[in-house]
Order: structure tokens, then C-alpha cells, then sequence
């Protein structure tokens, strides 16, 4: 189907080439809104009734007219019907739909993705401070920014995935002071906690390990603690190496890898945030005032100019942002997605406006940012807010202990990023069809299972490659190959979209086309020929359930358990 659909595509445009040659049109087949009025629509003569001034019933006749006489329409469709002010809708044959489970056999793993483009982008996620264990709003982004870049690469895309560390400022300084209150025998409560003081037990466990003159490594350091109470420089570079370990513990439990770790302080201890101040005065682009100086943020659509440098000499949070955007600049990654929380908002337009401001041919619009909401989790029926381990929030190993790793992925990605998300740990592990994710995999595991018996049988990947496809004519079959068919513009559309969440919604939906299939036919039937042909699309299912899943970094299992309160249909 993915043939027929590309050579429609190049039948619709020389039909209308013949009817409006002097107007410019982007040959787009849409999804009927139901099923029950055709398998593609077309919408070129609403779109072009007014410029060249034509009734759309009228124009829309023209272009059946026009269209039945292109060969790939007389190969490929069995209907063109005017419907409406002049939808058409396109009826395919049974030849185009089944032409699908060979496609999708053939390709595989490759089934949906794209050549090599030549382009390269960036995409930045988690980028947690190394304060703490990681929380469910990370978690969110790690999911999120790890979808995103494998759905980048479907598109030929060159992808850097990278963590910026934030090891600098006030916030590793209350690390530190934590750590040497642990260490001195505090603990909160006590009168001389100090209020701003982290209070989760992991200060304890890093407290107890300086003392025991510990050696902790990173992903680019090793640490070893002096175990002075007063060593309050050395309490905090082993504190962050070892929140920086426990956090690589975390990512590497969650299925996220990254290509590369950047860190903050290094814009300092390498002059880059004094540069781009100095390029941004250069630049014209600064005014002092009140002993601050402040950037012209209002020449580049902010609300108000801001404050750079304040009056105590110190910078602002977005100035090592904009100096961070301008070394990905000069890396050469001219696209650059950030995947942050809603709290990140603010800074956009800053950052925007500084690296436009800075005069190196940075584009509006540069960097593209996806902002996730944080995620409220229930469990038993009431919501989660503390975690022992933490002090103050839910911890991304908390979800995966309560859940597994592919739950949480997969809920984490199922909602568009910035909306609000309840995390239901009661139904992530749930094993029936309430729960998303058990839905999607058990559809997998069950067709893996028919085709285990199937080979039992004797129908093996040789069988399956030589059946003949034009016996799957059963309505369930054509809606199947029909959702198959959707896979790689699905993809496409994602990827531009940044939106992960558009493969969980197919999922679901193939799954559920699946489902509907299983219910509907026999597949071990005593007709050979029609076996080999409806395990040719099992096999076709299977393998695009699995490289789905594998975009989302959750598992395609080929066997499961499964509640008794759901009944199966033999």
C-alpha cells in the first residue's frame, strides 16, 4: 500500500496540474472521518474552488474525471466518490491494502524509517541538577526526549542526546552544607538544621559513605572522600559525583542513554558566559541601569528587557543558558530540541532573544523546546507525594519498583507533554485491557504465541513469504492492513510534531485492530492457502507492534500472563 499510495499521490497531482496548471498544489491523500466513507480522502477541490473561481462540486467531478483516467488509479482504486460540498473519497482495491504485509515483511526493522538526511540535531533532556534522586518530572522528560530522538533517527536524522548538568550555583552549595550537617551528626528537626537544608535520606547515605572514605564514580569523574567534617569543598564534589552515579544508575534502569554530558560550570572555568557577555555588549544589545546590566530582550518579542548581571556582579539564570545555546551553535547543530518542565517557560523567549541578540545567524525560533508538566501519581487511591529516599517527591526508582520500567515509559508518553498526567500505579500493573500498556504488549505475546503454533504446524517464514495475499478479503483484514499502512507518515508526522505520544495513540489503536481480528477469524484454519496468508499479516502486526514499542524504549514480550477477569476468544 505504501507503493499505491505513492503512485496516487503522483496520479493526483497531474490531475490537477491538467485542471489548474498555474496553481501550485501539494498532491495530500487525508483519513476519512469514517471508516464507512472510503479508505483516503481528497480535499484539492475545496481547496482550489476559490482561485480559480469554480464551483466545488463542479471542480471535484473534473478531478474524478481526471483522475480515472490515470493508469496508477485504474491499478489501484476500485471507487472515487463526490460527497459533501466536495470531499472525494477514495475506495482502494484489494490489491493496494494487501500489498502492505510484503512491504512491512520485507523492511522489518527498517518497516516506516527514512534514508540518511545529511542533518544533525540535538536533543537535551533530564538535565537534572546533581541535588537529588531523580523525580517522575524527569522521568517524564527522560521519556520524552529519549522518543523524540528515536523518532529523529526514523527520519534519517543524525541524533546527539545530551544531559546538561547544572553543578553550579547555589543550589550544589545547599548540597554541600547538607552533607556536612549529616556529617556532623545533624538531622532534620534538630534546632540547627538549617531550613533551606535537603532532607531526604540519601544526604544520610552520602554523609555516612565520606565519613568511610569512600571512592565514588561518575560518568566522568572519581571521587574519593577525605572523610574531614570540615572539608567542605571536598563534601561537595564527592556529593555531586555521587548523586551524578546514582542518577546514571537511575537513567541506565530506565532504558536512557546519552551521547554526551555537559557541564554548566565548564561556561565558567572556560571564559564562554564572560564571552557572550562581552559579545552582547559589543553587540550594542545591553544598557546599565541601577548597577545591573540588562539585555534588550524586548528588541526580540519579550515582555520587558532583563537583567543580565546584577548590581553583586553575579549572572542570571538565562546568561549560561544563552552562552550553553551558543556553543551547540558553534557544535553545528542547527536544529536543537530541549525537552523541559513548564517552570522553564519564562526563560524561552531570554534565550531566544540573547542568541538572536548575539549575531551569529542563530534563527528565531532556535531552539525548539517541548514543556511536560509534572506528573501527580496515585497509588491505593490517594496521591503520592513524599518519598522516604527523596524527602519531598515521588523518585523515578520508586515508579519502577512499583511498576516496571515498560510501564512507566509507556504511561509517561501517552499523554501529549503538557498536559496534566495522573501516574495510576494500581493500573500500570494491572495484567488485562484496562491497562495501555498490558494491552499493547498482550497483543504482541499473542500473536507470537499463534505464530509458535503455527510452525508447529509446518507454516514456516517460507510459507508465510509465498501466500498469497489477495485471500485476505475479511473486513477485520482490511482494517488491520489499513492501520499497518498508516505506520510510516505516522511517524513522520511525530517527528515534525514532536509529539511521542502520536506512537502511543497508534499503538493502541493497532493493537485494538488486532484485538478486533483475533475476535473475528480463525487463523490455524484447514484451508492452507488462507492460513499461510493471515499469518503473513500476523507476522506483518508483529513486526510493526515491535518497532513501535522499540521507539518508545518499552519491551515487545513474546509471552504474558494475563488477569482471569479478562476473557480471551477462542
Amino acid at each position: 500500500m505504501i507503493q499505491a499510495k505513492a503512485e496516487l499521490q503522483l496520479a493526483l497531482a497531474r490531475a490537477v496540474a491538467q485542471l489548474a496548471p498555474d496553481h501550485p498544489f501539494t498532491p495530500v491523500f487525508e483519513s476519512p472521518k469514517q471508516a464507512a466513507h472510503g479508505d483516503l480522502a481528497i480535499t484539492a477541490a475545496m481547496q482550489l474552488a476559490k482561485p480559480l473561481k469554480s464551483n466545488p462540486r463542479a471542480l471535484a467531478q473534473a478531478l474524478v474525471d481526471a483522475l480515472n483516467a490515470q493508469p496508477e488509479v485504474q491499478r489501484w482504486v476500485s471507487a472515487l466518490e463526490i460527497a459533501g460540498p466536495g470531499f472525494i473519497n477514495l475506495r482502494l482495491a484489494p490489491a493496494a491494502k494487501q500489498a502492505i504485509v510484503a512491504e512491512v515483511r520485507a523492511a522489518g526493522e527498517a518497516f516506516g524509517r527514512q534514508p540518511a538526511n545529511g542533518q544533525r540535531v540535538m536533543v537535551e533532556f533530564v538535565s537534572a541538577n546533581p541535588t537529588g534522586p531523580l523525580h517522575v518530572g524527569h522521568a517524564r522528560q527522560g521519556a520524552l526526549g529519549d522518543s523524540i530522538s528515536a523518532l529523529f533517527e526514523t527520519q534519517g536524522w543524525a541524533v546527539t542526546r545530551e544531559f546538561y548538568y547544572n553543578d553550579a550555583g547555589v543550589q550544589i552549595a545547599t548540597l554541600a552544607t547538607s552533607t556536612q550537617c549529616r556529617i556532623k551528626g545533624l538531622k532534620p528537626g534538630d534546632a540547627d538544621w538549617p531550613e533551606a537544608a535537603y532532607n531526604g535520606d540519601y544526604i544520610a547515605d552520602i554523609a555516612a559513605d565520606f565519613l568511610a572514605r569512600k571512592t565514588v564514580k561518575a560518568d566522568d569523574r572519581e571521587f574519593t572522600a577525605s572523610g574531614d567534617p570540615d572539608d567542605l569543598d571536598g563534601i561537595r564534589q564527592f556529593a555531586v559525583a555521587y548523586l551524578r552515579h546514582e542518577q546514571d544508575l537511575d537513567l541506565q534502569a530506565f532504558g536512557v542513554r546519552f551521547d554526551n554530558y555537559f557541564l554548566e560550570s565548564s561556561l565558567y572555568t572556560t571564559g564562554r558566559v564572560d564571552q557572550t557577555v562581552e559579545r552582547l555588549v559589543a553587540a550594542g544589545k545591553t544598557f546599565e541601569e541601577g548597577g545591573a546590566l540588562w539585555l534588550r530582550s524586548t528588541d526580540y518579542g519579550d515582555d520587558k528587557d532583563r537583567v543580565m548581571r546584577k548590581s553583586d556582579g553575579t549572572y542570571t539564570y538565562f546568561v549560561p543558558d544563552v552562552a550553553y545555546h551558543l556553543n551547540k551553535w558553534e557544535r553545528g547543530f542547527t536544529k536543537v530540541v530541549n525537552c523541559q518542565g513548564t517552570d522553564h517557560h519564562g526563560t524561552i523567549a531570554r534565550v531566544r532573544g540573547g542568541l538572536q541578540a548575539a549575531g551569529v545567524g542563530i534563527p528565531e525560533g532556535y531552539p525548539d523546546y517541548v514543556l511536560n508538566t509534572m506528573v501527580r501519581v496515585v497509588r491505593d487511591g490517594a496521591e503520592v507525594k513524599i518519598s522516604k529516599r527523596a524527602g519531598s517527591y515521588v523518585t523515578l526508582r520508586d515508579l519502577i519498583d512499583w511498576t516496571s520500567r515498560d510501564a512507566v515509559r509507556f504511561f509517561l508518553i501517552s499523554r501529549k507533554a503538557d498536559t496534566e498526567f495522573t501516574f495510576d500505579v494500581d493500573l500500570a500493573v494491572k495484567q488485562n485491557d484496562e491497562n495501555p500498556v498490558f494491552y499493547v504488549q498482550y497483543a504482541h505475546a499473542r500473536i507470537c504465541s499463534v505464530l509458535a503454533k503455527a510452525h508447529e504446524l509446518g507454516h514456516d517464514a517460507a510459507a508465510m513469504a509465498a501466500a498469497d495475499l489477495s485471500l485476505l478479503t475479511a473486513p477485520a483484514e482490511a482494517a488491520l492492513m489499513l492501520k499497518l499502512a498508516e505506520y510510516p507518515e505516522m511517524l513522520a508526522h511525530a517527528a515534525r510534531d514532536l509529539a511521542p505520544h502520536d506512537v502511543a495513540f497508534y499503538l493502541r489503536d493497532l493493537a485494538g485492530a488486532y484485538h478486533s481480528y483475533y475476535a473475528a477469524e480463525r487463523f490455524l484454519v484447514d484451508d492452507a492457502a488462507l492460513a499461510r496468508a493471515r499469518l503473513a499479516l500476523l507476522d506483518a502486526t508483529r513486526i510493526v507492534l515491535r518497532n513501535a514499542l522499540a521507539l518508545l524504549g518499552v519491551g515487545a514480550p513474546e509471552s504474558m500472563g494475563r488477569d482471569t477477569t479478562t476473557t480471551e476468544t477462542a
